[in-house]
């Protein structure tokens, strides 16, 4: 399910960045190491156009989804002893309910202050994207970073390649050269963070955590012989994991498409199950 567009300064700021490099390496890096109107050329081209593209659908898809609602209908089963998960406030041992959305909330929910209401399985709210990446959206957020890591590695291949190519004269030398430090600076911390960002999401993923849950230090304790032992209540080991979130296939980890909206949680996981479980037909 989509949601309407909002613009912010920071949506403006990413689509700026994202249009300044694409625009610098096709019409400075390219052109200057191979030639637009030659065969390498045309191909690395087509090659970065590609991965723009791919870019751009994954930032369109991540904004736009719905990170995910609660069921109108949801309520906690109190009654059910075999539960596998039941969340409860850490304070009183009560059901979760938002007093702000005048309802319960189920496992893994939580309430964003931004966006003012309840996002299914929230990681955490990005302004980058104007957004809550949650359970129907975590998907194009997670693509989106690769594509944009990759188009950035690319990026800078095509800049220390071009350059390598002769300069005519003096002019045109010292041009390229602030034109190259005022691209290249951007685009190389650009690069750090984003590896940097993609290492963060790769943890979490194969760990089947979200952001809050990672600093709210969210586990589950049961007993074993030499004393209690402590482990994420909703790992299901890596591969799993990431198809939960990814889906079934490799194809499906790389693709950005809207056949994925809302399956955020594809495998029944302990998650899957109980909201189920507890959200009438």
């Amino acid at each position: 399910m989509e949601r309407g567009f909002t613009f912010s300064f920071y949506v403006g700021l990413v689509m700026a960045a994202f249009t300044f490099v694409y625009l610098m390496t096709m019409l400075v890096f390219i052109d200057r190491w191979f030639g637009l109107d030659s065969l390498l050329g045309m191909f690395n081209a087509v090659v970065y156009t590609s991965l723009a593209v791919l870019c751009a659908a994954s930032y369109r898809l991540a904004m736009l989804t719905d990170p995910g609602r609660v069921p109108t209908s949801f309520l906690p089963n109190t009654e059910d002893s075999e539960a596998s998960i039941r969340e409860i406030k850490r304070k009183g041992g009560e059901v979760r309910f938002c007093q702000k959305c005048s309802q319960h909330k189920p496992p893994r929910t939580h309430h964003c202050r931004i966006c003012n209401r309840c996002v299914l399985r929230m990681d955490h709210h990005c302004v980058w994207i104007n957004n809550c990446v949650g359970h129907a959206n975590h998907k194009y957020f997670f693509v989106l970073v690769v594509y944009a890591q990759v188009a950035c590695l690319y990026s800078l291949v095509l800049l220390f390649g071009s350059l390598t190519a002769d300069y005519e004269e003096d002019a045109s030398k010292l041009f390229f050269c602030i034109t190259y430090f005022i691209s290249g600076l951007p685009l190389i911390s650009l690069s750090f963070a984003l590896i940097a960002l993609l290492c963060w999401n790769i943890y979490l993923i194969t760990h089947n955590k979200t952001q809050i849950e990672y600093f709210e230090g969210v586990r589950s304790i049961y007993a074993k012989k030499g004393g209690p032992v402590y482990s994420n209540p909703y790992d299901i080991g890596a591969h799993k994991n990431m198809s939960s979130i990814l889906g079934p296939t490799v194809l499906d980890w790389i693709c950005p498409t809207t056949e994925h909206i809302g399956t955020g949680l594809r495998f029944p996981t302990k998650y899957d199950e109980l909201l189920q479980a507890h959200t009438p037909e």
